[in-house]
């Protein structure tokens, strides 16, 4: 039995140990991501729709709106622009982030 014990612990900790690269690989391009954001001149939090729209033109495509079914979850809209994504709260920028390939910032639409 201790040796059963000690065979799946070993094991568990080869199964960590594999995935720290993945998990460094990953963490890199966020930072790398978060870098190219803060030298990008993009909306910044509490813009209205109307501020963005003055300031950076129309976008490429406007999302469907998601949320909005209680105070707990409002409605989200989202703006795809070439370089980046503008994410509102009701009508106010909460976030805009750069469109990468990483996760599915390139086609946001897929996620309708």
């Amino acid at each position: 039995m201790t040796n059963h014990r000690f065979g799946l612990a070993l094991l568990g900790l080869l199964a960590v140990g594999a995935a720290a690269p993945a998990f460094a690989r990953g963490d890199n391009l966020l930072i790398h991501r978060v870098q190219q954001e803060k030298g990008m001149n993009l909306p910044s939090r509490g813009m209205s729709m109307a501020q963005v729209e003055k300031k950076y033109g129309a976008p490429q495509r406007k999302l469907a709106p998601r949320g909005g079914d209680s105070a707990k979850h409002p409605v989200i809209n989202r703006w795809d622009y070439a370089q980046f994504i503008v994410y509102f709260e009701k009508s106010h920028v909460i976030h805009a982030v750069l469109n990468t390939p990483a996760g599915n910032n390139t086609n946001p639409s897929a996620m309708n």
